[in-house]
């Protein structure tokens, strides 16, 4: 991943180092020669404001840019993870259902470190790239197939226990931050001036192999509701409803969120998480009576188990996210849009961790 810059008014000059490292396959794409490539890179990012767009093409492609970011770049849970420091709760006068589901969440604690390795992190960072594909919407339940061109990006994930972090997502020139200072969460993408705020909640990639310590806490209240098999390997599913107070709190005044479910996929023979998933169901309300309903199902397969600083960490995995809008005043449309991932680097417990880095944009202070 290219992660300086040249110096383009000193020869002599120190280079930039880039707030979030960029793959190769994205540089390479944005010209012929290196020169014409960075030329390309500078004026892209000077012309991420809409108001210097210059044509409704352009400003069309970034709107793209921004709705695929949030869907399947930055999504998040809608539950507010307990991060206690001992994860471990007793399952005393607890149905079957939830007991096996805390041995399987005490099996997975193993599988990663271990309970006194998990609890001895205090902060991380991860650098990755992405490749983003989607479909067009389509009417009706016709099948749909997504696009072979590629969105290539790169993104920079901090964290700071309990409940700090912030994400910065550049892909094909579109830029997402997004945060949780602990008492808010936000997400502002370049291509738009609007900033969305609501009640702190996790980044969904921590969950996705990346995190065990928010794993193992979020799937603590959950409930063993039996075996599948994922790509060969034997798993227990444990499922977790969202409940009606946590909903009404990340309801919004122009959106309702009706349900959101998530389960996730242990193997019998490791331990580990292989599979992600959550379903959720918003009501975006309209001038009339009768809402649109929005549907997105996301489902992650989590790869590439390797150690860090004793730590069992996910480095690669592919999340398909199913698109649905209907409801009398819209046409029934579904799409789908697919996501690859990979981490290049990983550190925990990272000395002199600032906290301007968690800081939210100026105007939500």
């Amino acid at each position: 991943m290219r992660k300086l810059c040249p110096n383009f008014d000193r020869e002599d000059g120190l280079e930039t180092i880039l707030e979030v490292p960029i793959p190769e396959e994205m540089f390479k794409s944005m010209g012929t020669n290196t020169a014409l490539r960075w030329q390309n890179m500078l004026a892209w990012m000077k012309a991420r404001k809409s108001d210097k767009w210059p044509s409704p093409m352009i400003a069309g492609r970034f709107n793209e840019l921004h709705f695929l970011l949030y869907i399947v770049g930055s999504p998040l849970i809608p539950l507010q993870v307990q991060q206690d420091h001992s994860i471990p709760r007793p399952i005393k006068h607890l149905s079957i259902e939830a007991s096996t589901a805390k041995y399987i969440v005490q099996q997975y604690i193993a599988a990663t470190g271990g309970q006194v390795t998990l609890n001895s992190i205090q902060s991380m960072y991860a650098i990755g790239e992405v490749k983003i594909t989607a479909s067009e919407f389509h009417q009706g339940d016709e099948s749909v197939k997504v696009t072979n061109m590629d969105e290539a990006g790169g993104f920079v994930l901090w964290q700071k226990y309990p409940n700090l972090w912030c994400l910065e997502l550049v892909v094909s020139g579109c830029k997402l931050c997004s945060g949780s200072n602990g008492e808010f969460s936000w997400r502002q993408s370049s291509s738009q001036q609007t900033i969305s705020k609501g009640p702190p909640r996790p980044l969904r990639r921590f969950l996705q192999g990346l995190d065990p310590r928010s794993t193992a806490n979020l799937f603590l209240d959950a409930m063993c509701i039996g075996e599948k098999i994922i790509h060969n390997d034997d798993c227990f599913i444990l499922k977790l409803e969202t409940s009606q107070s946590a909903l009404e709190a990340q309801s919004g005044p122009n959106f309702e969120i009706i349900h959101h479910t998530i389960w996730g996929y242990f193997s019998q023979r490791s331990g580990l998480l292989v599979q992600f998933e959550d379903s959720r169901l918003l009501s975006m309300k309209t001038k009339g009576d009768d809402g649109v309903f929005w549907e997105m199902s996301s489902e992650s397969v989590i790869e590439d188990y390797r150690y860090v600083e004793g730590i069992n960490i996910a480095h690669s995995g592919r999340t398909k996210v199913t698109v649905f809008r209907y409801g009398e005043q819209s046409a029934n449309h579904k799409r789908e849009i697919e996501e690859s991932w990979k981490i290049d680097e990983v550190d925990f417990n990272i000395w002199g961790l600032s906290m301007e880095i968690f800081l939210p944009p100026a105007d939500l202070k």
